[in-house]
């Protein structure tokens, strides 16, 4: 059995049971403190990270009697982050100094910014911690820590777009998650994209309960997809790049002509990640984000909702060498005139669903951006 200290995101109660999980009536976490060390904001990262420092001490939990199981569970989450365990001193309220097992970060890992605040990390990041570490959670036993951290990222895009679908309501008062039961579900495959199956029951329109399914979902993020316009010129902004899934298909074409566009980033509003994707794949900024709705892309086998947009630019020069050279982009771009555009979408000349769709909406308010 072993004593375990945590000072930061594991003294979040519902974290530490969802991560060992089993209830917090049976973990017994004291308060105790790390003398001379200090917890610390990451960098760019929604959680911390502790060092040698002066001061009142590292505050958090002391949690004793651990079993190989619980070291397990947490070594696979913590695994995620670039922890490893190391053996201190911390002292119990009340009770004086004990040895506990502690998780640094390797050093190197992570660049420390100021103190960090668990009340303000719980309001700020809480919710989507919790969402990300029930997906990371459900594949242990299943897939090693190394995997999932690098997963991680995704995991975290897609726990962000969880929240934001708990909020999507169309006053429709018909039917809602009241009216399925879920008799399984399993997570069964993880790499950038993560793939689950569930056995359900759904009522059917008749007010009977219909016989069990057995579906499956790929399961994504949620994405800002923007189609750059410049309305004193009159045209627009395609960019190009290679696609897996079109030559997965045995389409002979397997590069895209597409609008701009990306993952929505944990923090991040669709706008923003409008504006950041623009910069990265063309190059282009824009005065003014039009909202052309927003939408699940495919709601029969995948969970990715598209907020779309055309985004007024001065669009003046394209690009052989967008992206980012880190995720594998390859892209360029093309300019043209509005007309040119609207003739190869209506015969049919590109097959991005996004794009037509924007294009279908410019050509109904092409007149009011232009006025």
């Amino acid at each position: 059995m072993v004593n375990l200290f945590f000072y930061g995101t594991l003294r979040y109660v519902p974290l530490l049971e969802l991560v060992l999980g089993r209830s917090a009536a049976d973990i017994g976490a004291k308060p105790a403190v790390l003398h001379d060390h200090g917890v610390f904001a990451v960098l760019d990262q929604p959680f911390p990270m502790i060092q040698k420092s002066n001061g009142a001490g590292a505050q958090g939990i002391l949690v004793q009697g651990l079993s190989d199981t619980d070291l397990e569970r947490l070594g696979f989450y913590e695994g995620g982050f670039e922890y490893e365990l190391r053996t201190c001193e911390v002292t119990l309220e009340g009770e004086g100094a004990t040895s506990a097992q502690v998780f640094f970060p390797k050093a190197g890992t992570w660049t420390p910014g100021g103190p960090w605040s668990l009340d303000r990390w719980v309001l700020d990041w809480g919710a989507l911690t919790l969402a990300a570490a029930d997906e990371v959670m459900g594949y242990f036993g299943k897939v090693d820590a190394e995997r999932i951290a690098h997963s991680f990222p995704a995991i975290r895009v897609r726990a962000w777009a969880k929240l934001a679908a708990r909020t999507r309501r169309t006053g429709d008062p018909r039917f809602n998650t009241a009216d399925v039961i879920v008799r399984r579900h399993s997570r069964a495959y993880i790499d950038y994209l993560g793939f689950e199956e569930v056995e359900l029951q759904h009522r059917r329109y008749d007010g009977t309960m219909g016989p069990v399914l057995n579906r499956n979902a790929l399961m994504q993020g949620s994405a800002a997809v923007v189609l750059p316009y410049d309305p004193v010129r009159d045209r627009v902004l395609l960019i190009e790049q290679f696609r897996a899934p079109i030559l997965l298909i045995e389409d002979p074409e397997p590069w895209m002509w597409e609008p701009v566009a990306g993952m929505v980033d944990p923090g991040e509003t669709p706008e923003q990640a409008a504006h950041r994707e623009a910069l990265e794949e063309a190059h282009i900024t824009f005065s003014r984000l039009e909202s052309a709705g927003g939408a699940y892309s495919s709601s029969g086998c995948s969970t990715e909702y598209v907020h779309l947009y055309v985004g007024l630019s001065d669009l003046t020069t394209s690009v052989v060498n967008g992206g980012l050279a880190a995720e594998g982009e390859d892209i360029q771009s093309k300019i043209l005139p509005y007309e040119e555009f609207i003739e190869l979408v209506d015969t049919h000349a590109f097959k991005n669903l996004q794009l037509l769709a924007l294009g279908h909406w410019l050509a109904r308010h092409r007149d009011r951006l232009r006025g």
